[in-house]
């Protein structure tokens, strides 16, 4: 549960995926929403397994632990602060349906956006790696269950968004669009402060 809220906080920001869904959406239909989804999804596979059977090791040390939940507990708030200013000021996404990467597919669309995005490398170096680690306690079956949590908020919200401007976007209105953004910053808070703490007392163990 807390990986897909978490996953939330991330997917709902506007930016290049989010652009190219809702033009591939105006273009081709619903039907892009899981495609892009899945071409994302595929990437970020590839970076969990990574981190948890390459770095695994050398994270697991306590003042690295501390080092990465301290960081991205720090990367949480200020990516919670954005989240909260943007809820309280009128929203406005380009729906103005501009034809992007027409040789692709949704699938290599989803996988080269998401590759050429720093804030989603970022994203995983800080906050996604301390979230993560917290699951892997928990054994492969952690991570994997993060992982599902996570992907699955991007198959729910990408689609969603594909679906509402492929319908005329009568779902899609300012207002849901700044409450999903408030609820998701305030979650953001109360974890990015778990982090600190949970980071801060790593640090205190390793000195010891």
């Amino acid at each position: 549960m807390t990986s897909l809220v978490m996953g939330f906080s991330g997917a709902i920001m506007p930016g290049p995926l989010l652009t190219v869904t809702i033009n591939e959406s105006l273009r081709r239909g619903a039907r892009v929403g899981p495609q892009i989804a899945s071409g994302h999804a595929l990437l970020e596979l590839a970076l969990v397994i990574a981190i948890f059977f390459g770095l695994g090791t050398y994270i697991t040390l306590p003042s690295v632990k501390g080092t990465i939940g301290i960081v991205g507990g720090l990367f949480l708030f200020w990516m919670a602060y954005g989240i909260l200013k943007e809820s309280f000021h009128a929203v406005a996404l380009d729906l103005s349906g501009k034809i992007t990467e027409k040789g692709l597919s949704p699938w290599v669309a989803g996988i080269t956006v998401t590759a050429s995005n720093p804030y989603w490398f970022l994203w995983w170096a800080t906050a996604g790696a301390g979230a993560l680690m917290v699951a892997a306690g928990q054994g492969i079956l952690g991570a994997i269950s993060f992982y599902i949590g996570h992907v699955l908020s991007d198959y729910i919200w990408f689609m969603f968004v594909a679906f509402t401007v492929a319908r005329g976007k009568r779902l899609f209105t300012p207002i849901v669009y700044r409450v999903v953004l408030g609820v998701c910053g305030l979650f953001l808070v109360g974890l990015a402060s778990y982090f600190v703490y949970s980071g801060t007392s790593f640090l205190l163990l390793s000195k010891s």
